[in-house]
């Protein structure tokens, strides 16, 4: 089933490509992106994140995630309503905010933790990476749009934003990645590793090791394996351009299985809609009717991050909450 997954050269797509892009942008959402020119940044990525995991667990510590301070390290988060089976450092643009800047970054005190940790290099490198991956997702939204049939005018109003997109370090534990003695009171683990589920954003640039474990719910096939290709970078559709394509394209359902030999690394570039957008159909793209109603990129994000902390025993809100029937 891997050529249901297609490859395509972002810096000269073929005909025969864009027709693939297209396929696959209908029926589960899945692509991968060679031609990008990053193979460096991307192995000097993995090196550091693969730092921060290995640290002294004080490292991580230093910078968990709470309700107060939504960005760092945490090991517990939920995916509908069940604990995923991983440890996550979340940061966003490292230039928003300056000296406010809501991001936590890890340090070392050298004269009481003894660790190979380089905080310096692991802020510098993830810089650069989100750098670098901001300009990509632009490139990339764009050669989605172009596929749908829309020109400059459209694809200019329909981007997202670096402002408000973000990063996340996965570490996928074999087992619970949560120490024996800290797990009273917590959910239960899920059946996978990472349960299924859309991202909610414009669309994902997800890096991936080697080990594999994401699968895809194609309309057609059922779970399919979106396998490791050396030299590529996963692009998953999210919601907010299922709305905007007036649901021609499909918001990629994904999952992880759990690691059982080897644990497993990846790092997705969430690139999302600017915080004031109104994510609603494309004019051009609504023919017969109007699938969705207009809601706001900050209302749908609120209601979807509800749940992060703690399960409140619903699921979480999707874009079928704002679908017209």
């Amino acid at each position: 089933m891997s050529d249901l997954v297609p490859v395509i050269d972002i810096s000269d797509p073929s005909a025969t490509e864009t027709a693939a892009l297209d396929a696959a942008c209908r029926d589960h959402g899945f692509f991968l992106l060679s031609g990008h020119g990053l193979d460096d940044l991307i192995a000097r990525t993995f090196s550091e994140g693969q730092q921060f995991f290995d640290a002294d667990r004080s490292v991580k510590e230093s910078v968990r995630r709470t309700q107060e301070r939504a960005l760092g390290y945490f090991d517990r988060e939920l995916t509908k309503r069940r604990r995923d089976h991983k440890e996550v450092f979340d940061f966003i643009d490292p230039e928003r905010g300056g000296e406010n800047s809501p991001n936590q970054w890890p340090t070392v005190d050298t004269a009481f933790r003894q660790t190979a940790f380089r905080q310096t290099a692991f802020r510098q490198t993830m810089t650069e990476f989100f750098d670098a991956f901001a300009e990509l997702a632009v490139q990339t939204t764009a050669l989605v749009l172009n596929t749908l049939g829309l020109d400059d005018e459209p694809i200019e109003g329909h981007r997202g934003s670096r402002l408000s997109s973000a990063v996340r370090l996965n570490h996928y534990n074999i087992g619970d990645p949560v120490p024996e003695d800290e797990r009273d009171g917590l959910a239960e683990l899920g059946e996978t590793a990472l349960g299924y589920h859309t991202d909610p954003g414009v669309l994902t640039l997800l890096l991936q090791d080697g080990v594999g474990g994401l699968q895809a719910e194609s309309t057609e096939h059922g779970w399919i394996d979106v396998a490791p290709r050396p030299g590529t970078i996963v692009v998953n559709l999210a919601d907010s351009l299922q709305v905007w394509s007036n649901d021609q394209y499909r918001a990629a359902v994904h999952r992880v299985q759990p690691m059982t030999t080897e644990t497993r690394m990846s790092i997705p570039f969430f690139y999302n809609p600017p915080s004031d957008a109104v994510i609603e159909p494309i004019t051009a793209l609504v023919n017969d009717q109007q699938r969705y109603r207009s809601f706001t990129w900050r209302e749908f994000m609120s209601a979807r991050n509800a749940d992060n902390f703690e399960d409140l025993g619903e699921a979480d809100t999707q874009i079928s909450n704002y679908a017209l029937r």
